[in-house]
């Protein structure tokens, strides 16, 4: 019994011993599994540091922006590039103008000369004293185009839009050639100034165009530009040459001839159109250093193209009209901007149906005042006192055939560069205009008009 208590006792020593050493191994071996647990989270805590520093040393990589398209621009590919101006590759594109305003004060103005005093009007006929502000803005597009052999073509296009409120154009016109040789040129704009005022700033008489430049009961100050072009009836057609020193061109001009009448009175009479009228203008010019001059003629070639109804029904011609000029220029400026003098000199005849007229004009600029005197003399054969349908009534100045002068000084002051910009000038005009007859008018002695303006010129 004791031998059994013994070996029972024994048996139980040995496996609490064996079962302390198994869950002394199984410790062992779960704290060896920790540890190396710990290692693989510090080696991987290790790894995911030197990332982030990586990271925080690398440069963020540039997101390109995002494109906004618009809805109504997705049909397309090309659309959803940024809008931009396209040429055609043909040739230059200039884009310029300039603004132009007057401020007028000027003494009624009927019944003497066929003068234009607004850049809104054609005429500023009245009986009152006149202030008035004025003017236009323009914008030029000039296209251009040389080939290497000197060959080229071109165009200009000059809409206005005046302070009126109105559009207007002024040039318009497409053109090829040889360079410094030979010239084609069609379409509206103004042919060479047979009668420069220089720097004038407010006497304009027969204005820019070919139109209206005849009052009748007024007296008419001719200066070549009856067939020189920028009509409002009709276009022009223009071959020009060089030859060294020498400049020739022949303008035409085809329009509706009645167009350059004020109300379409002539003598009294009212003008009824058949036919429109062809002026052929040639120009012959000659220039070396700062002189210069030029002959030209304007000839109405086309018969009984317009004219009135006697008391038997029959259309008696008044269409018939031609012109002579010569101009002669020293410009001192080319050599000698600053003190040079630029002086013209300027004549011209019309010899008209049942009227001649004569126009001499001389005028200079120095030192940015220029001054200048026009005597012009008419001589009336005929004139219809019965008929009368111009729209002076009574206060005319020619109302009978016979003989009228009319003498005009004009001058003008130019303030350049204002605050320092080369592009905006100031200029100031001032002119004083009388007539005299071989007989008293119905206006007595008040024969003198006289005017003053303001005129801001800005070029972009």
């Amino acid at each position: 019994m004791k031998i059994k208590l013994l070996t029972l006792l024994t048996a139980t020593i040995l496996s609490s011993g064996a079962m302390a050493a198994t869950q002394e191994s199984e410790l062992e071996q779960r704290l060896n599994q920790l540890e190396q647990r710990l290692a693989a989270a510090e080696k991987r805590a290790a790894s995911a540091e030197a990332e982030i520093q990586q990271i925080k040393a690398t440069p963020a990589p540039v997101t390109a922006p995002i494109a906004v398209v618009s809805e109504q621009s997705t049909s397309s590919k090309s659309d959803n590039q940024s809008p931009k101006l396209t040429l055609t590759g043909y040739g230059d594109l200039k884009i310029y103008g300039d603004v132009e305003v007057n401020m007028d004060a000027a003494s009624r103005s009927n019944g003497l000369t066929s003068m234009r005093r607004s850049a809104n009007t054609n005429w500023a006929d009245g009986n009152n004293e006149r202030w008035d502000i004025n003017g236009r803005l323009l914008l030029g597009f000039d296209g251009y185009r040389r080939m290497d052999n000197g060959n080229f073509a071109g165009f200009t296009a000059q809409p206005l839009a005046d302070l009126t409120g109105h559009m207007n154009l002024d040039d318009a016109a497409f053109f090829f050639g040889h360079e410094n040789d030979w010239k084609i040129k069609v379409g509206r704009f103004e042919a060479y100034d047979m009668f420069p005022l220089n720097q004038d700033t407010f006497v304009e008489y027969s204005g820019n165009t070919a139109n209206d430049l005849y009052g009748d009961g007024y007296g008419y100050i001719y200066m070549m530009k009856e067939g020189r072009g920028r009509s409002d009836s009709g276009g022009n057609f223009m071959l020009s040459k060089n030859i060294d020193n020498w400049y020739f061109e022949l303008n035409t001009l085809l329009e509706n001839g009645t167009s350059l009448y004020q109300d379409k009175s002539y003598h009294g009479n009212e003008l009824t159109n058949d036919k429109n009228v062809a002026y052929l203008r040639p120009v012959i010019s000659w220039s070396q250093d700062n002189f210069s001059v030029a002959a030209a003629m304007e000839a109405q070639v086309v018969n009984n193209a317009y004219g009135y109804k006697d008391a038997n029904g029959q259309t008696v011609d008044q269409s018939d009209r031609t012109g002579y000029g010569l101009t002669m220029t020293w410009n001192g400026q080319k050599t000698d901007p600053d003190d040079g003098i630029v002086a013209n000199l300027n004549t011209a005849y019309l010899d008209a149906t049942d009227e001649t007229d004569f126009t001499v004009g001389a005028n200079a600029l120095w030192h940015n005042f220029e001054l200048g005197y026009i005597y012009a003399h008419n001589d009336i054969d005929k004139f219809d006192v019965t008929n009368t349908v111009n729209n002076c009534d009574n206060d005319c100045w020619i109302t009978n055939a016979g003989t009228y002068d009319i003498h005009t000084i004009h001058s003008s002051y130019l303030f350049p560069n204002v605050m320092g910009m080369r592009n905006f000038n100031i200029y100031l005009g001032t002119y004083v205009s009388w007539v005299s007859a071989d007989h008293e008018s119905d206006d007595g002695s008040d024969n003198t008009r006289y005017g003053g303006r303001v005129r801001f010129k800005y070029y972009f």
